[in-house]
């Protein structure tokens, strides 16, 4: 039947987009036909039309597949429609209280980022976010771990023309500075900021990553004289917070009990 074999095309490609993932972000058509169990010309048609389609981008030189934007557009989706907040909250609330820093996670928002779902912390003086708050997309340690992997050409057109808005002494407002602030989180993972956008504020923040892709940052926030001082231990409790959020946003997982 013309419909059976239709359901057959789409289940591969559903295959093909859940075979990336944080351990292997790229593939060649010939390994991922391997990987599947699938002719090489048929991996050859179905990442055509991912591609086509936007889920899927090809480099031209090494000839290997990468999740595209189209994967993003529906990670905001799914933020929008609340179900990303909703998998996030409990793993936001165990890390409050296991840090007694206040837990934010944060979506891209355009050339901004946006709150989506925060917890307070339980110290004397803590942070309070505010959930569907905006803030500019230079400024603190949420936008760097998600911005710091996007192509400059991207983060121009996003951020628009230098001087970028200073907010704060500490506020990077060039090009050049974000340069090298990405740079640091790329190579280590993580960001770390104090009083960039709020002059009393610091915070640590890691990107969380789906099938190899950027969806969000899980930030910690409070004092900044108390979270600089203790980066190394907020840091690890971020690590092991996101990657439990990683895996409960996989698709496939079943609920998570909070």
């Amino acid at each position: 039947m013309a419909g059976s074999g239709f359901l057959q095309t789409a289940d591969r490609a559903l295959q093909v987009l859940l075979a990336f993932t944080d351990d292997r972000p790229e593939w060649g058509v010939t390994e991922l036909g391997r990987e599947l169990g699938l002719d090489k010309s048929v991996v050859q048609r179905l990442l055509a039309t991912l591609a086509n389609r936007g889920f899927v981008l090809a480099d031209p030189e090494s000839r290997r597949y990468r999740l595209g934007p189209a994967v993003s557009q529906l990670a905001r989706v799914a933020e929008r429609s609340g179900a990303l907040s909703l998998i996030a909250r409990p793993v936001l609330a165990m890390l409050a209280r296991e840090t007694g820093e206040s837990a934010v996670l944060n979506v891209a928002h355009g050339g901004s980022y946006r709150t989506v779902a925060a917890v307070d912390g339980r110290g004397p003086i803590s942070y309070t976010a505010v959930v569907g708050h905006v803030m500019p997309g230079h400024a603190g340690s949420s936008g760097h771990a998600l911005f710091a992997g996007l192509p400059a050409e991207e983060v121009r057109e996003l951020f628009g023309p230098e001087p970028l808005a200073r907010c704060t002494p500490s506020t990077p407002t060039s090009y050049a500075e974000l340069a090298q602030r990405w740079q640091q989180v790329r190579e280590t993972g993580v960001s770390i900021s104090a009083g960039e956008f709020d002059a009393n504020v610091g915070a640590v923040a890691v990107p969380v990553q789906l099938s190899g892709a950027t969806v969000a940052s899980m930030t910690l926030i409070g004092p900044a004289e108390r979270v600089t001082g203790r980066t190394d231990d907020l840091t690890a409790a971020l690590r092991g917070a996101a990657t439990d959020l990683s895996r409960r946003l996989a698709p496939g997982a079943g609920p998570q009990a909070g």
